[in-house]
């Protein structure tokens, strides 16, 4: 069996749970982790996953297939992502909702000048929730899209947090308004006036020794697109607390469309996700999606593309034969 030879681009909680998916999928190879460290001084979920510095990857262009970008959407992803796909094909989870159709077409550009194929906001929101947004609303197209978080902790606000000055380290919690929920599941159709009343946010935050608090939180509370729109509230705690009370990775959530077929019949159609750990799920997405992608290149397609593009069946290492058997 030919493999598929992936690539790993950064190597945090999420390049980790890369590391461990490609591990357990037959038919694909991990040809090497990309980090802007020190590579001796990179510990590894395995031991024989062979690291780099990314100033190495140009030379590794014809040895991988598909590189998995790891980085962060905040400031990682809008440099890293035309950058790296100028020499590969590639993987992100990037998922600033705002700011998807700008980072879309910066990819695209430069994936069909480079010839090579980029999928971008793979993942579960962006990613699976996007999917079924699209599917329920094909199926429903008289009624509402819902869409509810956690309680959980969310990778790409928590590392926004942790980017910001004077922060030492931070998590943040998506939690959802119940009473929200229960309105939705009820099929009363609620009409929200803003994502306020649907969810909030909950941050533990170590400051760095001498940062204002107050500052600090006025810059998370203020910040365009992660925090802004939302209720938010920080707690200020040591770093013995974080790493007592939060060390885990929890996530989840659901997306739901609630509409009428006909006069005084409603229909609910609901999507969830409940999840030990946020970056190996995601990690997990983004591998299925990446054997996606090698078949698609494989046919000929480039510039950008997003899991809308992508035929269910592509992401599968069965044959058409066995899906039409074991899971049709």
């Amino acid at each position: 069996m030919e493999k598929i030879r992936i690539g790993i681009y950064g190597y945090g909680n999420l390049g980790k749970g890369v590391e461990i998916a490609v591990k357990s999928n037959p038919d694909m190879e991990l040809k090497g982790i990309f980090t802007r460290r020190e590579p001796t001084s990179l510990k590894t979920v395995y031991s024989d996953s062979p690291v780099y510095n990314v100033v190495d990857a140009p030379k590794m262009k014809e040895e991988i297939d598909v590189m998995i970008l790891c980085g962060g959407s905040a400031t990682d992803l809008p440099v890293q992502g035309p950058e790296v796909c100028s020499m590969f094909n590639t993987v992100d989870s990037f998922d600033t909702h705002a700011k998807v159709p700008e980072y879309f077409a910066s990819m695209d550009e430069t994936a069909k000048k480079a010839n090579t194929l980029a999928l971008i906001s793979c993942g579960w929101d962006p990613g699976l929730f996007s999917v079924n947004r699209a599917l329920f609303e094909a199926i429903l197209p008289s009624g509402e899209n819902y869409v509810f978080y956690g309680r959980g902790l969310s990778q790409g606000h928590s590392d926004a947090i942790r980017r910001l000055n004077g922060v030492k380290n931070a998590v943040q919690y998506t939690v959802p308004y119940d009473e929200a929920v229960r309105k939705v599941r009820n099929g009363e159709n609620p009409e929200f006036a803003s994502v306020r009343e649907v969810m909030w946010r909950e941050c533990f935050v170590v400051l760095e020794d001498g940062a204002d608090p107050e500052k600090v939180e006025k810059d998370i509370k203020e910040m365009p697109n992660y925090f802004e729109p939302y209720n938010t509230v920080v707690h200020f705690i040591s770093e013995a607390e974080l790493k007592e009370n939060h060390f885990g990775m929890p996530h989840g959530g659901f997306v739901l469309r609630s509409g009428n077929t006909s006069e005084n019949v409603n229909q609910v159609a609901e999507f969830s996700l409940k999840l030990d750990s946020n970056p190996e799920f995601t990690a997990s997405v983004l591998v299925a999606y990446a054997r996606a992608i090698a078949k698609m290149r494989k046919s000929g397609t480039t510039g950008a593309v997003t899991v809308l593009d992508v035929p269910i069946a592509s992401l599968s290492n069965k044959s058409r034969d066995e899906l039409l058997k074991n899971i049709l």
